[in-house]
């Protein structure tokens, strides 16, 4: 890969990757469901670059609030391939939605009030979002001791039921769907086989008929000793009720589909010595690569000026961001690594996943993103400046 020309801070996209990620699920979901649907989570990376991508490659866009489901149509998904859920839909587009044939997710009470304004001389779908706290369904999986969830309608509080009969109420809205997405700490495949066992159970219960059943997102991409799409899938059909088992199926990868095919790249700008200490100095920032700054290492590799010549630090190194934040420190070397100098380049791996929908506009607006392709890079980003930060604002 030519990189002559590359601006750091910035992304790079493995257009390949991305493709590969999508069509080795839906492999894996045509083995066992013929009726299945990827519907590719948009806040997970809304690059409109790789929502163009996931469409021609036949995902469906899930959307979580009015801006995402308009920006689905501008990107040009039809409006029968869209997933509309959580609580930050709009009035307008959550009807237009319904009347279009989207997969549309009831999330709150307010939107079952919206339905009733709809036409009656036509009958519609919609599924709903049951409410899943992991501590009680799969404790093994939760992140702590009380991993409940402020989303969808709970039935052990009767709510769920309750929602049901609203519905049906109206006199012309179809429960057709059922959506039952967390994401356990763990992704394990054990976790969403409860999750179906449990759901399966309610659907008996309340005696549903759906014609789908969105089982949500959550899951490992493509890595060495991880679940892999094949496993996700077997286990979704090994606790399935054969009756269940016609069901269109529908999954909302985001992760497990774009976090392995971005890098990120920075340069050394700069090098201190003091308290015991290395301080790395570089263009790129921690709100690029680690947005919820949670992580304490990365998948990365080093690319040196001058390898061949290049002594040992005798000191920790402290690889630091380039905004005026203490905390914006993404790792450190031990002494006895190789001593890094301006110039050399550290590139992360696997950042794909929410990196670029979170990253803020602090100090330094959005970076240059480019596209890896035969010919070489192609920049589809460009790196935002102040024309483009003070568009919409009146002073």
């Amino acid at each position: 890969m030519d990189t002559t020309n590359l601006h750091t801070p910035c992304f790079i996209l493995d257009e390949a990757e991305l493709v590969r990620n999508i069509r080795e699920f839906n492999a894996a979901l045509q083995s066992k469901f013929k009726q299945s649907i990827i519907g590719y989570s948009v806040k997970t990376n809304s690059l409109p670059y790789v929502l163009k991508l996931v469409k021609d490659n036949g995902c469906y866009a899930e959307v979580v609030s009015y801006h995402e489901y308009s920006l689905a149509l501008k990107i040009g998904f039809d409006r029968k391939h869209i997933i509309y859920n959580g609580p930050l839909k709009s009035r307008d587009t959550f009807l237009q939605a319904v009347c279009d044939g989207a997969l549309v997710n009831v999330e709150n009470w307010r939107e079952i009030d919206w339905l009733r304004s709809l036409p009656k001389d036509k009958r519609y779908g919609v599924g709903i979002r049951l409410n899943i706290n992991i501590s009680k369904i799969s404790p093994e999986d939760a992140a702590c001791d009380d991993d409940d969830s402020r989303f969808g309608f709970s039935f052990e509080s009767g709510e769920f039921q309750k929602a049901i009969a609203d519905i049906a109420a109206i006199g012309n809205i179809d429960v057709v769907g059922l959506h039952s997405h967390r994401e356990p700490k763990t992704r394990s495949v054990g976790f969403y086989q409860r999750v179906i066992a449990y759901v399966a159970d309610i659907i008996s219960q309340c005696h549903l008929s759906p014609d789908y059943w969105d089982l949500g997102g959550g899951f490992f991409g493509i890595m060495p000793g991880k679940p892999t799409y094949q496993q996700y899938v077997d286990g979704f059909y090994e606790v399935l009720p054969e009756s269940l088992r016609c069901l269109k199926i529908i999954v909302e990868p985001g992760n497990a589909i774009v976090a392995s095919a971005f890098d990120y790249w920075m340069e050394v700008i700069d090098v201190k010595h003091h308290d015991g200490k290395i301080y790395v100095c570089t263009d790129g920032t921690r709100n690029d690569v680690d947005p919820f700054f949670r992580k304490t290492d990365y998948f990365k590799e080093f690319v040196l000026t001058n390898p061949k010549e290049r002594p040992l630090a005798d000191l920790p190194q402290v690889i630091s961001g380039l905004s005026c934040l203490e905390y914006d420190r993404l790792f450190q070397l031990p002494a006895g690594s190789v001593a890094l100098t301006p110039g050399d380049i550290i590139v992360f791996h696997r950042v794909g996943a929410y990196t670029m929908a979170l990253s803020p506009l602090f100090i330094h607006y959005f970076p240059n993103v480019y596209v890896s392709s035969p010919s070489g890079l192609l920049l589809i980003r460009k790196e935002w400046d102040e024309n483009i930060f003070i568009i919409g604002n009146n002073f």
